[in-house]
């Protein structure tokens, strides 16, 4: 018999397959609907904090419907940043569901950045204005980035205002965005003038387990449509129930927060994705509803990523074959 072997990724191997957002947009939605039928398997995820505001988390499921299962252990630590390395980075182990053996090792940093756009993406299709034509992005790296590139895969978008503590930082962003996706993006100095009067609205700065938020009511106009992706460190409680729906992706990861210090001002959502993409709860129901979706980041995501880069890998090649 032929000894088991694992195809590791990096990096720059997953980055090379090229997967477009549409197909990982695709694949969210369809592991959001395997959630909201019941037949995803995904833990709360557990993790540990080395430093303080930074934690490792290990990340597993199982979707029945696309047969794959794995686990992310990923680390997000925001002192990183200043010593010039990523704040999220990881790797990403897919099993075979028939014999429990990996399949791959490959690097996360793409697919926790790709998947995490294609979610708010996800949650903007069923809750935010189909005609949503500007978007406010408050944080510009890696996941203002992807965000903004997913929200552009599903709405007519025209303007785009950035904001960054580091201005030269949103000015970068600014240009490349610009040029990648033949969008109008703005720098901007202040985080209101990337939240007021926009359709669209994501934040992604570090999480924080003592925020000081700074987004009040009000910001947020009627018929917009937010996604905060860094908890409850951006928006105020006050500006959380002013939404005339918020949602998230997993009502249990969202308890098993508040149980260990997280949202502690944070309303109760009035549903999950799993359960409005498959149509049990209504999404936006009115063109002036202020709505928000609480996106904590899903296992299931990074399953239904991972699986379809295994597979291009092995279409075209890349990657390097290891013995177990």
């Amino acid at each position: 018999m032929r000894a088991p072997l694992l195809r590791y990724l990096s990096r720059d191997d997953v980055e090379s397959l090229e997967i477009p957002m549409e197909d990982i947009i695709e694949a969210v939605e369809s592991a959001l609907r395997e959630k909201g039928e019941g037949s995803a398997e995904m833990p709360p995820k557990p993790g540990v904090h080395p430093r303080a505001d930074a934690f490792i988390h290990a990340m597993p499921a199982y979707l029945a419907g696309m047969q794959a299962a794995g686990l992310k252990w990923v680390s997000g630590f925001p002192q990183n940043l200043p010593k010039g390395l990523p704040y999220i980075s990881g790797l990403f182990v897919l099993n075979d569901v028939e014999t429990g053996l990996p399949l791959s090792v490959m690097d996360c940093t793409w697919i926790t950045g790709a998947r995490t756009g294609a979610a708010s993406a996800v949650a903007a299709k069923y809750l935010a204005r189909p005609d949503s034509r500007t978007m406010g992005v408050v944080a510009c790296g890696l996941q203002g980035r992807t965000n903004l590139e997913a929200m552009a895969c599903l709405f007519p978008l025209e303007e785009v205002y950035a904001f960054d503590i580091d201005r030269a930082v949103a000015e970068e962003y600014s240009e490349e965005m610009s040029d990648r996706l033949g969008l109008e993006v703005k720098p901007v100095d202040r985080v209101r003038d990337a939240v007021q009067g926009l359709d669209l609205v994501v934040t992604s700065g570090p999480i924080l387990k003592e925020p000081t938020p700074n987004i009040p009511p009000d910001w947020l106009s009627p018929g917009s449509f937010a996604c905060p992706l860094d908890f409850d460190s951006y928006w105020t409680g006050d500006a959380f129930r002013q939404a005339d729906k918020l949602a998230t992706d997993d009502r249990g990861q969202l308890s098993y927060y508040r149980s260990v210090g997280y949202f502690s001002d944070t309303p109760e959502p009035y549903a999950d994705l799993g359960e409005i993409v498959t149509g049990r709860v209504p999404g936006r129901e009115g063109s002036e509803e202020r709505t928000m979706s609480l996106n904590l980041g899903l296992a299931i995501e990074d399953v239904a990523s991972a699986r379809i880069i295994f597979e291009k890998a092995l279409e075209v090649g890349v990657g390097t074959e290891l013995p177990l």
